[in-house]
């Protein structure tokens, strides 16, 4: 029997950062193991990973690498996987009845690509119209670093931002641009340093032209302290 080599099509996927779903591909199993139990397990891949490639663990700066890289993946850059850490975003009545939109910019982005799981670093600026809710400043903030905290195509974490705030503020008035570098490009393939990848999601009033051009107005001020 013929089996199918599909490799040169998955590459091709990874390399032109083609997404398959605005949601995150997670197994049905996928929170059976606890914290604990999924960092044994991924300790014993990395010291397979680096046994493979003729690394000598006994020596003093590798052997506690397969242990602080398993607890890196679980507690640290996949940890926006675990639902459990998903900040609460308690809103609160607009009293003061500010009518105008919200933006929140410059938020920092620490992400990882899925194809090649090599670093996104970038900034996101998002920004919302209330209709009676507000939520603090620093949720949305939490919200971005959540999403990002997992293995990520970048148009999907765009996305994501955008409809947890939707769902929160109750609202669809919600946008989001990034602005990141993919260390996938810079540094491996065509290794292009200086390109950087620009996505945006815009929700409700932000379709409308006059409202997204005053978004993008806003996050190009100059508010250096």
């Amino acid at each position: 029997m013929k089996i199918n080599d599909n490799t040169a099509d998955f590459d091709a996927i990874g390399d032109d950062h083609v997404g398959t779903s605005a949601d995150t591909p997670l197994r049905n199993d996928a929170f059976v193991l606890n914290s604990e139990e999924k960092i044994d397990i991924i300790k014993d891949d990395v010291r397979h990973i680096m046994e493979t490639l003729g690394l000598d663990l006994s020596d003093d700066s590798l052997k506690g690498t397969p242990n602080r890289v398993a607890k890196m993946f679980v507690n640290e850059i996949f940890g926006g996987l675990n639902p459990n850490k998903k900040p609460s975003a308690s809103t609160f009545e607009n009293k003061y009845k500010y009518g105008e939109m919200l933006v929140e910019k410059n938020i920092t982005v620490y992400s990882t690509c899925e194809h090649h799981l090599l670093p996104i670093v970038g900034k996101a600026h998002v920004a919302y119209i209330s209709n009676g809710s507000v939520v603090g400043l620093s949720k949305m903030n939490r919200i971005v670093d959540y999403f990002a905290k997992r293995p990520q195509v970048q148009e999907r974490l765009t996305i994501q931002v955008v409809q947890e705030l939707q769902k929160v503020l109750n609202t669809d008035d919600v946008a989001c641009v990034i602005d990141a570098k993919h260390l996938c490009v810079n540094s491996r393939g065509i290794r292009d340093t200086e390109s950087s990848t620009v996505t945006a999601e815009f929700g409700g009033k932000f379709k409308e032209a006059g409202t997204r051009r005053e978004f993008l107005d806003y996050i190009k001020l100059d508010t250096a302290f």
